[in-house]
């Protein structure tokens, strides 16, 4: 055993690592419970998602080069609010958030996997969750890699959705649309929102990646860039050729579109969606293992869960931990609730990293790597602020 990761990741594996998490929990996962609050605003939504993560993202790309290590947000708060005990309190947020994060996916994998196969939800939860936590462990080269080409496929299946849903007849209320539903718009918002908390798990590859001081802000903004236009392309097909409330009634709502512009038989999107599902979930498990794993370098509580297996490389005993703690909520609670709580946790964790950026601008530590003015942790923090009240609001059924 030892303590020490390998560097053997670069720019562009940790690029598609992003993307990977950020399309696979959102698109084919997230769109119906969007759908069912902002209605057939969804690409409004989606767009404003995307604002949002912007200036909280920037922070990170920052921080990401003046502290590149596995415990991102622990190491963030401690080194700009110098507060020890929260620093690892918010890094153990950061573990439920992502672990609560990908249950939802692996939930909405699974309902996509039985559109397939006639397979008993629970049971599909289980053996999906045992091969990722496998494949996890198995090294951090091969765990990039194969999220590589799930990301491939499921860039190519969204392209044939789009096509189903430019192909469909245009649905009424898409040609006349209702009023805008303010409340609700904001929290299909924030669950959108959960969709692009990706670019935060690159950095949990800090220790990995080769050159960190260039490659983790290039691979954070580059990420982020092609997921929103993703999205923005995505949602407009989506809601141009299925009716709102059908996608916010279907946990597979992505199949509906493929039906209403080709009417086939949804099985090969299905697969696709299965593959998305898959790269987001093993993407989750790599990124919360990560933190764990800096956690323990932190915390002599958590000390176990900083070894390193010599043979594969990766943290065994934190990577076992996530695995089943993810399978367990994926086993208990709907994709909705998973989704909101995640919102809240991680858009809470958010408020405190631009707060720690802010602070540490403002003493004026210098720096000489990539550096954003001190109005974008400002902005970061207040809409972090105010999408969390918005997550809230929704949660309480005020949308």
């Amino acid at each position: 055993m030892t303590d020490r990761l390998q560097r053997r990741i670069g720019p562009g594996l940790l690029t598609a690592y992003g993307v990977g998490v950020m399309v696979g929990a959102g698109i084919y996962v997230i769109v119906g419970a969007v759908a069912g609050s902002a209605g057939v605003w969804l690409p409004l939504a989606c767009l404003l998602a995307g604002l949002l993560a912007t200036p909280t993202a920037l922070s990170f790309a920052e921080f990401s080069t003046r502290l590149p290590k596995a415990v991102r947000e622990a190491a963030y708060v401690g080194e700009g609010l110098h507060v020890p005990w929260l620093a690892v309190r918010v890094g153990l947020a950061v573990v439920v958030g992502g672990t609560i994060s990908g249950a939802a996916v692996l939930r909405g994998g699974v309902a996509y996997l039985t559109e397939v196969i006639d397979l008993l939800v629970w049971i599909g939860v289980l053996v999906l969750g045992l091969i990722l936590t496998g494949i996890a462990i198995a090294g951090v080269w091969e765990s990039p890699a194969l999220m590589a080409c799930l990301t491939v496929i499921e860039l190519g299946g969204l392209v044939l959705d789009m096509w189903a849903g430019f192909s469909a007849p245009m649905v009424a209320e898409f040609a006349n649309p209702p009023p805008i539903p303010w409340i609700g718009l904001a929290f299909g918002a924030v669950l959108a929102f959960f969709a692009f908390i990706g670019f935060e798990d690159i950095v949990n590859m800090a220790e990995e990646v080769n050159r960190p001081q260039r490659s983790l802000s290039l691979a954070i903004m580059a990420a982020l860039a092609i997921t929103i236009v993703i999205y923005a392309a995505i949602s407009w097909a989506t809601l141009r050729s299925v009716p709102a409330s059908d996608l916010a009634a279907s946990e597979a709502p992505l199949v509906l579109v493929w039906q209403a512009g080709t009417g086939q038989s949804p099985q090969f999107l299905s697969l696709i969606a299965v593959a998305a599902a898959l790269n987001g979930i093993l993407a989750l498990i790599v990124m919360v293992a990560r933190v764990l794993f800096g956690l323990g370098k932190r915390s002599p509580a958590l000390a176990p869960l900083r070894r390193v297996n010599l043979r594969f490389g990766t943290p065994v005993t934190a990577t076992l931990f996530v695995g089943a703690f993810l399978t367990l909520a994926a086993l208990i609670l709907p994709v909705v609730t998973l989704a909101s709580s995640t919102a809240v946790i991680l858009l809470t964790v958010f408020a405190l990293v631009n707060l720690s950026l802010l602070r540490i601008k403002r003493r004026g530590v210098p720096h000489s790597g990539f550096t954003v003015p001190i109005w974008v942790p400002c902005l970061g923090l207040v809409l972090a602020m105010v999408a969390l009240m918005a997550s809230l609001l929704g949660i309480l059924g005020w949308s």
